[in-house]
């Protein structure tokens, strides 16, 4: 099922990083009533600069916070808020990306849009497998492509995954009704940045966990 203009462009933000947010028109979704014709109670709007403190900033890439910088779009069932949380070496600054359903009734949405990107990607890799290894040569940019192909990480969140390259990387991780989408930058190893954003992520949902424990517990 098609989400339209909206969900692409949460998908382009998403996956592009941090960056200004395009203003768009808000859409009727997000006016959807529940079954008693009440309008559909919205999901509080969290900064996602409230996410990460200096200290959190100084542990995780060894410099403290210069400047934090925020952005909100609600993009149709779904927002985001998105932080820079810049620091005196540029480079080494942070990108936090926080995805909520706009409303009550939008959670599914959320899910939907988490396993239509991660899991049934992952499926089809594995569904063609089997084609991949009959053709073991591969042009330098099959191998480019399998580099950022998303990778599962285990005992963050509800699911996460790691997208990158050996130059650059975003985690993503979900929790309850909602995910994270953290970039570090200024690390040449990759197994030190998936490291570091890990850490950046779990002082990020202890943080939301207590702004919104309902929202983030995780589903039965």
């Amino acid at each position: 099922m098609s989400h339209g203009p909206a969900m692409r462009i949460l998908l382009c933000v998403l996956l592009l990083g941090y960056a200004p947010f395009a203003a768009s028109r808000a859409t009727s979704s997000s006016q959807k009533t529940n079954h008693s014709g009440a309008p559909a109670a919205k999901t509080p709007i969290v900064d996602a600069c409230m996410l990460l403190t200096s200290a959190e900033l100084q542990a995780t890439v060894g410099e403290p916070l210069a400047e934090a910088r925020p952005s909100t779009q609600p993009a149709g069932r779904i927002q985001t808020s998105a932080c820079l949380f810049r620091t005196p070496t540029f480079a080494k600054s942070v990108s936090l990306t926080l995805a909520l359903p706009a409303s009550a009734t939008s959670a599914s949405a959320l899910r939907e849009f988490w396993r239509n990107q991660f899991h049934a990607t992952r499926e089809k890799e594995e569904d063609t497998a089997g084609e991949h290894r009959e053709a073991p040569s591969a042009s330098e940019a099959e191998l480019a492509r399998g580099a950022r192909r998303a990778r599962a990480i285990s005992g963050l969140g509800d699911d996460a995954f790691w997208v990158g390259s050996p130059i650059s990387g975003a985690l993503y991780v979900l929790a309850g009704d909602a995910f994270l989408r953290v970039s570090v930058g200024g690390i040449p190893s990759e197994s030190s940045r998936l490291a570091k954003s890990k850490m950046a992520a779990s002082a990020a949902i202890r943080r939301l966990r207590s702004m919104l424990p309902r929202l983030l517990s995780s589903p039965k």
